[in-house]
């Protein structure tokens, strides 16, 4: 998603303005979003600083949020997430991708299985919610069926709140990406696709996740809360695969 794109820590005398100003502009914000990639990776003192100018600034903001990588998680003692926490750092948005290992160092992901379930629980544990994301199609046809399973088995070791899944997409072109897999990777199709959704939500079991693929490259819109809804999701996916002609796809 970033790969075009430098990554560069702005200065502190550059944001905190911004935040004041935006506050005039804006008072009655109830939600923030720190952009961009992965504002964890600002040292806690520094992260602190911005939470504690964001309540000063905007005293009905109830929820800040961020994008996380699970390692830059882990870096962080519990205290210091306990912190973040306290300051109004409530929800993480963390690109899981797979729960494959194989698959992720063939995306040069720089995370594991137990490196992403390390960092998603601390992350836990010190009373954050969590917002994990899912790549359908990740793996080809090759690696579909570890890499649906896998994915929901991380899934139940972390519980998170809320879990979505998008669909790959090929930005520089599909042979770019082809190049990592050295030959093993074989695009899918709308109803391996799908195929690969039945096998990855058959594998949850999930207390009370929000789940949604609702997102603009996903074909099949499907809503509900693992594992209550379960059943009914597995049975618009089956729909959907004994039934194409009649399912309504999105473009």
């Amino acid at each position: 998603m970033y790969t075009s794109k430098r990554f560069k820590i702005r200065k502190e005398e550059d944001v905190l303005p911004e935040i004041k100003d935006a506050a005039l502009l804006f008072p009655a914000i109830r939600k923030i979003f720190l952009a961009d990639g992965n504002a964890l990776v600002l040292p806690t003192r520094r992260l602190l600083k911005i939470l504690k100018t964001i309540g000063s600034a905007f005293p009905k903001a109830h929820r800040i949020s961020v994008y996380a990588l699970p390692k830059n998680i882990a870096s962080k003692s519990n205290d210091e997430l306990m912190s973040l926490r306290e300051a109004g750092l409530k929800l993480l948005y963390i690109g899981i991708e797979s729960g494959d290992d194989e698959l992720l160092q063939l995306v040069y992901k720089g995370e594991t299985f137990e490196s992403t379930a390390k960092g998603l629980l601390s992350a836990k544990q010190a009373g954050m919610k969590l917002s994990v994301m899912i790549l359908n199609g990740l793996g080809g046809l090759k690696y579909s069926d570890q890499h649906a399973i896998n994915s929901a088995k991380i899934l139940n070791i972390v519980q998170p709140e809320f879990a979505s899944t998008l669909v790959l997409s090929f930005p520089f072109g599909v042979e770019q990406f082809k190049q990592r897999f050295g030959g093993t990777y074989f695009p899918m199709n709308l109803m391996d696709l799908i195929k690969e959704m039945e096998i990855f939500i058959e594998n949850t079991n999930l207390n009370s996740t929000i789940f949604r693929s609702n997102h603009a490259s996903n074909y099949l819109v499907l809503k509900g809360t693992l594992s209550k809804d379960k059943q009914k999701l597995l049975k618009e996916i089956r729909n959907a695969l004994n039934n194409p002609s009649t399912t309504h796809f999105r473009q």
